[in-house]
C-alpha cells in the first residue's frame, strides 16, 4: 500500500497533534482529527487549524470530530497525541477504530507506552519522540517553535519495512529517525525531562535563571543518578540525548574536576535555552494536572519494584502532587525542603 493510501486518525489537537495533523493534510494524506473540545472541532473543520513558525505558514481544513464515538470505519495508523493524563481513557476508546495490521503511535511525553501497551497490547504499539518544540497560541492557531526531528521505534523489536512506511508519512512533518533501541531514546528524554520540567513546576522559575543556581545544579545532577541506577535495573541502555549528553559519560568520575565539568554542561544548557518555561509549571498555572507520574514518578514506581532508595525523584514528585491538590504554591522556597539540605554546600 502507498503511504498516502494510509487511513490515519490523530487523538489530540493540541500543539504536537495539530500541526502534525495539518502538515500531513497539506501534504495529501488522508486524515482525521479528534479534540475533545466540540467547537474546536468545528472550528478545524469549519476554518482549519492555522500554522506558522519554524515549518512556514499553513492552513489546513481537516475532518474533526469530538469524540471517538463520530469517527467512522477503522484506521491503519492512530496518532495518540493526548497529555499522558488522558492516556489510558483515550487509549480504550480507539481499541474498536484499528485495523487488524493497524498501530497505535504513541506521542506522549514520559513512559507511557508501558500503561498503554496494557490496553492496546504492546505488539500494536509504535513508540514516538517528539524533538520539535510547539506551541499552541489559542484554538486553531499553532506555532511550531523549533526545528527538530521525531525518532520512532517499536518498544522491544528492529524496526521494518511497516516502521520504514510510518518514518515516510511522519518525515512530513520533520525528518524521522528509525531506532532499535526505541526505550533508550525514550528513557534519555524522561530523564531531561524529569529535571527541566519537574524542577522547574516546583520552583517557577525560566530555565537560565534556574540552572544558574548551584543548589538546583546539584539536584539535577542526583535526578540523573538515580534515574540511570534505575535504567541499569530495567536493563535499559540509554541513548546520547540530542547527539551530545552521554548520561554515562556525564555522570563519571568522583573527582573536582568532574563535578565542575558536570556543573559547567548544566550552566551551558541553562544559558541556551534561558528562556524555556517548564511545560508542567504551565500546566500547574493553568489549574491542570502534570505528567509528574509519567515522567520522576516512573523511575518511583520502579525503584519501589526493586526496593531501591531514589529519595530526591520521589521528593520532586511528591512536591509536585502537593502543589497539584493545592498543599503548597509554586515557589523557590520548595527547595528548602529538608530532603535537599545535603545540596546546600
Amino acid at each position: 500500500m502507498e503511504t498516502k493510501e494510509l487511513s490515519i486518525l490523530v487523538i489530540g489537537a493540541g500543539a504536537v497533534g495539530g500541526i502534525t495533523a495539518a502538515l500531513l493534510k497539506k501534504d495529501g494524506y488522508n486524515v482525521e482529527i479528534v479534540s475533545k473540545y466540540p467547537e474546536y472541532a468545528t472550528l478545524i473543520s469549519e476554518q482549519g487549524i492555522e500554522v506558522t513558525g519554524a515549518c512556514g505558514n499553513v492552513n489546513a481544513k481537516i475532518p474533526a470530530y469530538a469524540s471517538v464515538g463520530e469517527v467512522k470505519g477503522k484506521k491503519d495508523l492512530i496518532l495518540h497525541a493526548t497529555k499522558a493524563t488522558d492516556m489510558i481513557e483515550a487509549a480504550e476508546s480507539v481499541k474498536s477504530l484499528l485495523k487488524d495490521e493497524g498501530y497505535v503511535i504513541s506521542m506522549q511525553n514520559g513512559i507511557c507506552i508501558d500503561d498503554m501497551a496494557l490496553v492496546l497490547g504492546r505488539n500494536r504499539l509504535i513508540g514516538c519522540i517528539t524533538g520539535w518544540g510547539a506551541t499552541m497560541d489559542s484554538h486553531g492557531k499553532l506555532t511550531m517553535t523549533s526545528t527538530g526531528d521525531f525518532v520512532i521505534g517499536y518498544p522491544d523489536r528492529a524496526p521494518d519495512d511497516f516502521l520504514q512506511s510510518v518514518g515516510e508519512v511522519l518525515s512530513t512533518v520533520v525528518p524521522v529517525k528509525l531506532t532499535d533501541n526505541f526505550m533508550g531514546h525514550l528513557y534519555a528524554k524522561l530523564i531531561i525531562n524529569s529535571c527541566i520540567t519537574s524542577l522547574g513546576a516546583i520552583c517557577g522559575l525560566y530555565l537560565g535563571r534556574m540552572l544558574s543556581i548551584k543548589k538546583v545544579r546539584k539536584i539535577f545532577i542526583e535526578i540523573i543518578r538515580e534515574a540511570v541506577l534505575i535504567a541499569d535495573k530495567l536493563n535499559i541502555r540509554i541513548e546520547v540525548f540530542g547527539d551530545k549528553l552521554n548520561f554515562y559519560k556525564f555522570l563519571s568520575g568522583n573527582n573536582i574536576i568532574a563535578d565542575l565539568r558536570r556543573h559547567l554542561f548544566i550552566m551551558v544548557i541553562g544559558f541556551k535555552y534561558r528562556k524555556l518555561k517548564s511545560s508542567s509549571l504551565q500546566s500547574l498555572e493553568r489549574g491542570k494536572l502534570t505528567e509528574i507520574d509519567y515522567l520522576n514518578g516512573y523511575i518511583v514506581k520502579n525503584a519501589d519494584r526493586f526496593h531501591l532508595e531514589v529519595p530526591v525523584n520521589r521528593a520532586v514528585v511528591n512536591i509536585i502532587h502537593e502543589i497539584e491538590q493545592g498543599k503548597r504554591k509554586i515557589s523557590f522556597n520548595n527547595f528548602s525542603d529538608p530532603i535537599f539540605d545535603r545540596f546546600n554546600n
